[in-house]
């Protein structure tokens, strides 16, 4: 027995039409795809200006970003942080992330009491990967 199947006005396609279905099945699925693979870039939460050094060396395993401004405010995770907390909010990034280590961008007009005092807090707060962000010369 043979089936017929009988198409409505709108299913019928009109000669020269193409349908275009497949196509965006396609790029939504590229995309999907290229959202999930795609690596975010952390940012420290402000731009500063990096001193230049001639032995800088790639880092691969950053969990925490903390930057020191020219006037020597600190921002981890992209919101400022309060001097005297630092320690208590580099304990807060260690434990949401306990993998990997800590940089330190700051700024080369930075003042170095204000590095210090963030290299200390990390030391304090157990991190011992800890390393100074620095600009290849």
């Amino acid at each position: 027995m043979r089936r017929s199947r009988v198409f409505s006005r709108e299913e019928r396609s009109a000669p020269g039409q193409i349908d275009l279905t497949p196509m965006l099945d396609v790029v939504f699925i590229m995309l999907i795809f290229f959202i999930v693979t795609a690596s975010f870039i952390e940012e420290a939460g402000i731009e500063v200006e990096r001193p230049a050094a001639v032995s800088a060396q790639q880092k691969q395993s950053t969990r925490i970003l903390v930057a020191v401004s020219a006037d020597d405010q600190v921002w981890i995770a992209g919101r400022q942080a309060d001097p005297r907390a630092v320690r208590r909010e580099i304990e807060r990034q260690l434990a949401a992330s306990p993998h990997g280590g800590l940089v330190v961008q700051a700024d080369a007009r930075s003042s170095a009491k204000a590095v210090a005092a963030v290299l200390d807090a990390a030391r304090a707060a157990g991190i011992a990967d800890v390393s100074l962000s620095t600009r290849r010369r």
